[in-house]
């Protein structure tokens, strides 16, 4: 162990684990979201966590240990405490006299081991384990700080008074992951440890709903909505009037919807938006928080789940020198994801790239994002005529909503400008119905749109707790798969459910695409107004693949299940 010198990174690239793109990578995003190299590198799926522990262990001819399969007790933990273990991802396993077993998660870290013996006086056995397994046990025998936390401040609001939130005071925009002793009310400190929460959960939303006899915080994690916590009744306004504070709202109108914003900065500096949303409902307001983390957004393309194919047909499309492409979906599937990284695969110095959104859902640096603001009659329509007089190489809207801003939109995309844009529609073929029924001319949506992507997101299967799955033949030809490629969906897996994906079994998302690109044949048929179905026969003809066809190739893989399969697209033959 101590003649092992070298990074971590190195010595993976050393043993071809990863490449020095990859370790460049790694480093970048460890500098974005902090934490460790390694972690870095598991979440981009460069190496796995079980390699990575192995390959650590003969590299420092240390043991390894699943954590998950021990049991410790009280002596080992009273020995180190938390904040040791979470500052250097160590883990005190057992102790026998005056030998203490301890999991690393980077066994190359010498000091560690040295300040450990000093610290617990005993001579420190050097075993690895995974970062994750680290972190779980940390949780399972040092029990959650942010949960706890979080539920026994609800046990301490016992009433609620709207004069408790003083609107004068200064706006408590930067929230601690050890929530600052300043913040001694317990309103203020149950709305810190919700939103600390809500980001430690990685959950896309937090719901805060008041009802005539109960008041539910819920959280949106992977698409579904859970139940967190139910705080007494009584406190619902002063939670919500914390929150409006926060937002800079105004806490005394409750009879109109309003928008806000607001900024967390964590311990370690990383930094988190909140899109507020206040709706007034029977017994009160309802609050949504939209979590933008923009250390979670992932605007490489070679990331979001395409097949070489579809990447290709994506990249060929966003590099021509004009045209309109297109993605549609449902709220939530992933388009603005998709369209951000296209922007920043072409935002270099040379290209004047610039968006109408509504809103700006992240900072994208180079780019310059103009937000609508409809009430200042500022629409999308105002913002493209301005933008196309500024020689705008790339324009991206937000959404085609109306015929006024698909007009402004294809004209700029046939007049020598490569435009961007959403729709609302079930698959690729229909968004050509769309267009054409909101009074766009079919021989402009035939010429200049190049490429329409649909999308959806389905979840995936947790890797901590997959175990092989068999669905019967019947089922699979139900869904659409031929008798001839059923061998193909033999290494089916499923979750069992564990406390990494709170016991759901799927942990996480992946997209499903279908693209439609514009051939001749395709524009041909756009001009003879053919019906959405023979649009999608002759899509399907020319080899689209389709929303269903995606997600069963997900499922042959093991990444999906076929629940998940069922829920996100409907069958080819519907």
């Amino acid at each position: 162990m101590t003649a092992k010198r070298k990074g971590l990174g190195e010595l993976l690239v050393k043993e071809d684990l990863i490449n020095y793109k990859q370790l460049e990578a790694a480093r970048r995003e460890q500098k974005t979201r902090g934490g460790r190299l390694t972690g870095a590198l598991v979440r981009m799926g460069y190496v796995k966590e079980k390699d990575l522990a192995n390959f650590l262990g003969r590299q420092f001819e240390v043991p390894t240990i699943d954590l998950a399969s021990f049991e410790i007790d009280e002596a080992p933990l009273k020995l180190v405490s938390r904040q040791v273990c979470e500052k250097h991802h160590v883990m005190p396993v057992t102790l026998a006299g005056k030998s203490l077993v301890v999991a690393f998660a980077d066994p190359s870290n010498i000091f560690v081991k040295d300040d450990l013996a000093l610290l617990t006086r005993c001579k420190i056995e050097v075993v690895v384990a995974s970062e994750v397994s680290i972190q779980q046990a940390i949780e399972k025998y040092y029990g959650s700080p942010t949960a706890s936390r979080f539920n026994s401040i609800v046990s301490e609001i016992t009433e609620a008074d709207e004069s408790f939130v003083d609107a004068n005071k200064s706006d408590v925009e930067i929230v601690d992951d050890e929530m600052s002793a300043d913040n001694s009310d317990p309103i203020i400190r149950f709305v810190n440890a919700m939103l600390v929460e809500g980001i430690r959960l990685k959950a896309s939303d937090i719901h805060i709903e008041p009802y005539e006899k109960r008041f539910r915080i819920r959280f949106r994690i992977d698409g579904v909505l859970y139940e967190q916590t139910q705080p007494p009744p009584g406190t619902s306004s002063s939670v919500i009037s914390r929150v409006k504070v926060l937002s800079k709202m105004d806490i005394a109108e409750r009879r109109r919807p309003q928008d806000g914003r607001l900024k967390v900065k964590m311990k370690n500096g990383r930094e988190v938006d909140f899109r507020v949303n206040s709706v007034p409902i029977m017994f009160g307001e309802k609050i949504v928080l939209r979590i933008l983390d923009k250390s979670n957004l992932n605007v490489d393309m070679s990331k979001l789940g395409m097949s070489e194919k579809y990447l290709h047909m994506l990249k060929e499309a966003i590099y021509l020198p004009q045209g309109m492409v297109l993605v549609t979906g449902p709220t939530g599937s992933g388009k603005t994801t998709t369209l951000y990284s296209a922007l920043s695969e072409l935002n270099t110095p040379t290209r004047n790239i610039s968006t109408a959104e509504d809103p700006i859902e992240f900072n994208l640096d180079g780019i310059n994002q103009v937000q609508a603001r409809t009430d200042y009659g500022v629409g999308f329509p105002e913002i493209l005529r301005a933008l196309l007089r500024q020689d705008p190489e790339i324009i991206m809207v937000g959404e085609i909503r109306d015929l006024e801003t698909a007009n402004i939109s294809y004209k700029a995309a046939s007049t020598g400008h490569m435009v961007f844009s959403t729709l609302h529609t079930n698959d690729a073929p229909a968004s050509v119905t769309r267009l054409l029924d909101m009074g766009v001319p079919a021989f402009m949506v035939g010429e200049a749109t190049s490429l329409i992507v649909a999308q959806r997101l389905m979840r995936r299967v947790c890797d901590h707790c997959a175990v092989e799955h068999r669905v019967p033949a019947k089922t699979l030809i139900d869904l659409g798969v031929k008798e001839e490629d059923l061998n193909k969906f033999k290494d089916l897996k499923k979750g069992e459910g564990c406390g990494q994906c709170n016991e759901m079994g799927l942990q996480g998302r992946i997209a499903i695409y279908e693209m439609l690109k514009m051939s001749i044949g395709i524009k041909e048929a756009v001009l003879k107004g053919v019906s959405p179905q023979e649009l999608r026969r002759l899509a399907i003809s020319e080899g689209m693949v389709t929303l269903r066809q995606s997600a069963l190739e997900k499922l042959s893989l093991g990444i999906s299940t076929v629940q998940e399969v069922m829920n996100s697209s409907i069958g080819d033959n519907v």
